[in-house]
């Protein structure tokens, strides 16, 4: 039980005071707290957060930390990081099935890269990026991996949306496609910026 009393928190972004998203957030919440905390209040993020004065125009990123309940809310402006290349790292034994604030084990993996970002492969599965899913281009339509580590809350809009689709994606399947895109509550269409698949060290 040790091992679950830790830390989550969420990403939620916050847009010309319009909080994205916020349902999918709310939910995957309250579903981690149900089952690590056995918590059977749900939490409506909705009326708890409340917007700073100075934080009303532009992009921001509002983070929740929670365990049973919230601890800590904080609002940052948000500049979106730049990752031109990528590099697929191996981790068989790798979980992270909640969105711990503890990430450590990612930090490990980006030391053993020269790229932008890491790709990490689980079992000879694709999975995800360091911090978010990935998305990739096959000339016809936008195809997501079937074994991400966390299901984001935007890629579960996106799947919802029909705009993206799910399949199970190997190492060697991804010399099919024509480029990729990284995607996380922060991160879309509109500003995820496209990766070139020679650009992705490993394939």
């Amino acid at each position: 039980m040790i091992k679950f009393m830790c830390l989550l928190f969420e990403t939620i972004r916050l847009k010309d005071g319009n909080f994205c998203n916020l349902r999918y957030h709310s939910e995957r919440m309250n579903n981690a707290r149900k089952i690590l905390f056995k918590s059977d209040n749900d939490i409506d993020l909705q009326s708890v957060l409340s917007i700073p004065v100075n934080c009303k125009k532009g992009i921001y990123k509002c983070r929740v930390d929670y365990d049973h309940s919230i601890r800590k809310i904080d609002f940052t402006p948000y500049e979106a990081r730049k990752v031109s290349t990528l590099q697929l790292v191996y981790d068989n034994d790798i979980s992270y099935s909640f969105k711990y604030a503890d990430r450590t084990r990612f930090e490990e993996l980006k030391k053993q890269a020269k790229a932008d970002e890491i790709l990490i492969v689980k079992n000879g599965f694709i999975t995800d990026t360091s911090f978010s899913n990935i998305i990739f281009f096959d000339g016809y339509e936008w195809i997501t991996p079937s074994t991400p580590l966390l299901r984001g809350t935007k890629r579960q809009q996106l799947l919802d949306g029909k705009a993206i689709h799910e399949k199970t994606i190997v190492t060697t399947d991804l010399r099919h496609f024509v480029k990729a895109m990284l995607i996380n509550a922060m991160l879309d269409f509109e500003n995820g910026g496209e990766i070139e698949m020679g650009n992705i060290i490993g394939i």
